[in-house]
């Protein structure tokens, strides 16, 4: 059987400042992580806004929640979303 990557799901392990992922041979998980230092070395180092938009993206679906909540028709023509608007969604 062939390795593959069907999930694009990964996640970021701080203390060992490496990326994990999940590989599938046949039925069998095959775990992988990739240090953040060598992704330094193949991708350009973004800078603060690529890392606010990558942060953003993550976090669309709750961000759009929070905006839902927040906004009242009439009410404002700008809204800031805080952090405590955020956990108010409940995720």
């Amino acid at each position: 059987m062939t390795l593959i990557f069907p999930n694009r799901c990964r996640s970021y392990d701080e203390t060992a400042m490496r990326i994990r992922f999940i590989g599938y041979d046949g039925t069998f998980q095959i775990p992988f992580s990739v240090k953040v230092r060598a992704l330094l070395n193949v991708v350009p180092a973004m800078d603060a806004e690529e890392k606010c938009l990558a942060a953003f993206d993550a976090a669309r679906f709750t961000i759009l929640e929070a905006a839902q909540k927040a906004y009242i028709p009439g009410n404002k023509t700008f809204y800031v979303l805080t952090e405590a608007d955020l956990r108010s969604t409940g995720r």
